[in-house]
């Protein structure tokens, strides 16, 4: 039987602390999951609803943009998915006489777990000026209310319209195509706070923002490198993947500032022995200092390129450019500037040269630990050199593998969710629709905080996500948002986004995953781009949780009409009803959804074209994939000072917050911790369990305070610190982002410590 929720926010003043584990998944997951899908949906529910997760005719997980393979397990969901599904398939409800009961200020006070267990919006509800809470409005009313004021901007660039990875690539489509009809490119999105970096490196060096490898790819790999990623909790059905490589011969090499579970032994759940014993992933562990990551491969590509015989010399003559440059950049690595950068041994260098020469077959995989520091692309792109020294785009068992965060936030990029889109998307956009796109660039997530702080924004309409709790810099943000006059949240469950508000403030309840979708044409489905190219439908089977909601596609397309009326010639009506019309109209827009509707259909889905990793082609400037030679850099931290990285705990999936525990690294009861190395905490006179204010560092004066944490002596880096986001998101400055991709530095963040 599904439980209710807290009525009070949980004391988190006391975390309890035991040693880290040192292998994910296995029994303790199987628990943990059964025990929170019962809290939220009871027992028949549950079973109902999780064996319809990632299943060909059933509905695409809200979590993580894992693909998976032909051969779908009964059970083909992890612990995070799963209690993605529960909180999106709650039997719990928040009303409007929720709202009456909780004023704005009441919210604004809860923590984020609080507000996120109290279940699904029912109704929409609208903030009007001065007023002290939320009211039901309908939905008439509520889109009269957007349409007054975008119509009241003095230029459509006063508006934003961000979207979240859950968003399908229906609803993206029809959302770009209205604000570009509306006339701006204020498109911000959350890659813009994650891979950012990774697809303006890509992009630059192989022509595709995009990762290049398959399933396949990795269970083929000889040499799988895993940095800057925690996949035991931040995409746990990569262990499986990772597990069929070691079975089939495979070495894994881990880099990372902080050993992880799921990397050291992955207990299988799917069957008895892996459950039991489980298998051993990482044959080398790296445990490099934080933003080190750029020296290193700059250092094992001089080594490379030293060796005899270890480059693919047919291939860089054939399809590279610029190997001159990046080799006369790479003699000059130097072994005590890259052991200072990485604080890593000789001999593990060494041996991660050995293995990498020992490899016919190589993939690189990363994740946020590689994009969000101020050199992230110059670093991926690195990463990129090395694996185009030995010809490995392009060939089976080998590549780029950056594993996206939300499930679907690759598909809206390839829908055109991008502030700065290509004429040739804008130009095909205007064929089909006979619009005009603006073509001047748009404000992306740091820009859009920037806009709306100076006055140049004035509505922020965000299609999912938690806008708040994902920024930096909490106390600008928050002060930025609410200088808008008005602030729009389509969502399924409350989040901090909706306690901070501008003059005026809609919450959109929508259908989620879970939920069936039936428009005056019939049921309907979506589809979604997992982050290895892979399109296929997701169809939710149980019923809405109100009779008052909306899908995102009708959403759109009923704000459409309102705004742009009959000046409009776009069929938004039939958009709304028929999404396979929709669908039509992206196969002659977006290449390599030619057929959609028909292939879209099939069970298995469709893989996108990549010109790289289909007929070593790259579509770049030169025509050719490029080596690059930036210089290297890397953190410089003041003494007494440590370099911060925020991450995720276990019990969380992005800012959702699922529980107050962090399983595999011991810490339980509560989530602001710190972190540090037993020797760094010595020096700093941190005793473990005391607790610190961490106090942010940065050029431009202003102190950001994280007050509270208690103090773990943990096996991380020399010189580094771990904390939890969003709570540390208030020491992220807005202006610290990585050079090209503007993303957010937030592993890279110089912090002191002061007592509490």
């Amino acid at each position: 039987m599904a439980t209710k929720p807290p009525t009070g926010d949980p004391v988190q003043d006391a975390p309890q602390v035991t040693p880290p584990k040192h292998a994910a998944a296995g029994l303790p997951a199987i628990g943990h999951t059964l025990r929170i899908a019962q809290q939220q949906m009871g027992l028949a529910r549950t079973a109902r609803t999780l064996l319809k997760v990632n299943q060909k005719n059933g509905f695409d997980c809200p979590g993580c943009a894992w693909p998976e393979g032909d051969e779908r397990h009964t059970a083909e969901f992890c612990e995070n998915g799963a209690k993605a599904v529960a909180e999106e398939a709650t039997l719990r409800r928040v009303t409007p006489d929720f709202f009456a009961e909780h004023p704005l200020a009441d919210l604004a006070g809860r923590s984020g777990y609080w507000l996120g267990q109290q279940g699904r919006i029912t109704e929409p509800m609208y903030l009007p000026e001065g007023a002290d809470r939320y009211e039901a409005v309908s939905w008439e009313r509520a889109f009269e209310v957007i349409a007054e004021e975008l119509r009241a901007l003095g230029s459509p660039d006063e508006a934003l319209f961000y979207t979240s990875g859950r968003t399908s690539n229906e609803a993206a489509f029809l959302f770009q195509l209205f604000a570009r009809e509306f006339g701006t490119n204020n498109l911000p999105d959350c890659s813009n706070m994650c891979h950012e970096s990774s697809g303006s490196a890509l992009n630059e060096t192989i022509g595709i923002g995009k990762g290049s490898v398959s399933l396949e790819d990795l269970h083929q790999a000889d040499l799988i490198i895993v940095a800057g990623q925690n996949p035991g909790t931040n995409h746990p059905r990569m262990l499986s993947a990772l597990e069929k490589a070691k079975s089939a011969g495979a070495r894994i090499i881990s880099v990372n500032p902080l050993p992880e579970a799921g990397t050291e032994r992955f207990k299988n759940p799917q069957n008895p022995l892996g459950m039991l014993k489980g298998t051993a992933l990482t044959d080398l562990f790296l445990q490099i200092r934080i933003g080190g990551d750029q020296a290193l491969f700059r250092l094992l590509n001089k080594l490379v390129i030293e060796t005899e015989g270890a480059t693919d010399e047919a291939f860089i003559r054939e399809h590279t450019h610029g190997y001159e440059e990046l080799a006369a950049a790479a003699k000059k690595a130097d072994w005590a500037e890259t052991l200072t950068a990485t604080g890593l041994p000789r001999a593990e260098i060494e041996r991660a040269l050995a293995m990498i020469l020992a490899s016919k077959r190589t993939i690189v995989c990363w994740a946020m630990g590689l994009t969000q520091h101020k050199h992230s692309v110059a670093t991926i792109r690195e990463v990129v050199n090395l694996l185009l020294l030995r010809g490995n785009i392009g060939r089976p068992g080998a590549g780029v593998c950056p594993v996206r965060g939300h499930s679907n936030v690759q598909g809206d990029r390839t829908m055109g969710i991008f502030e700065r889109p290509a004429p040739a998307f804008l130009d095909a956009l205007d064929r089909e629709f006979g619009i005009t796109s603006p073509r001047g660039h748009g404000y992306d997530v740091v820009r859009s905080i920037e806009a709306l702080r100076d006055g140049e924004a004035k509505v922020l309409f965000a299609m999912g996500g938690n806008f708040v709790g994902a920024t930096p810099d909490t106390d600008v943000t928050e002060a930025a948002i609410r200088r808008a006059s008005l602030t729009v949240h389509v969502s399924t469950k409350l989040n901090r986004s909706h306690a901070v508000t501008g003059r005026r403030a809609l919450i959109l309840p929508t259908l989620g995953r879970t939920d069936k979708d039936v428009q005056a044409s019939g049921k309907q489905f979506v589809t979604v781009e997992d982050s290895m190219g892979m399109v296929h439908a997701s169809r939710g089977n149980l019923a809405p949780a109100s009779p008052h909601l909306l899908s995102e596609p009708a959403i759109v397309a009923r704000m459409a009409r309102a705004v742009l009326g009959d000046a409009s010639r776009t069929p938004w009506e039939e958009f709304e009803k028929d999404y396979a019309a929709i669908r039509d109209r992206i196969s002659r827009v977006v290449p390599g959804f030619e057929d959609f509707n028909a292939r879209a259909a099939r069970p298995e889905g469709f893989r996108l074209p990549h010109a790289p990793r289909d007929e070593r082609r790259f579509p770049t400037k030169t025509g050719k994939a490029n080596f690059t030679a930036a210089p290297v850099e890397y953190p410089k931290v003041p003494e007494g000072r440590l370099l911060l990285q925020t991450l995720r705990s276990h019990d969380q999936y992005n800012t959702t917050i699922y529980g107050l525990d962090d399983r595999y690294r011991g810490i339980t009861g509560g989530r602001r911790v710190v972190m540090v190395n037993p020797e760094d905490a010595a020096e700093l006179g941190l005793a473990d369990g005391s607790y610190t204010d961490l106090v942010g560092e940065w050029n431009d004066g202003v102190e950001r305070r994280a007050p509270g944490f208690r103090v773990v002596h943990y096996p991380t880096a020399r010189g580094c610190a771990a904390a939890y986001y969003p709570e540390t998101n208030v020491l992220v400055p807005l202006d610290s982002t990585a050079d090209v991709s503007n993303t957010p530095a937030s592993k890279s963040v110089v912090v002191r410590f002061e007592p509490a």
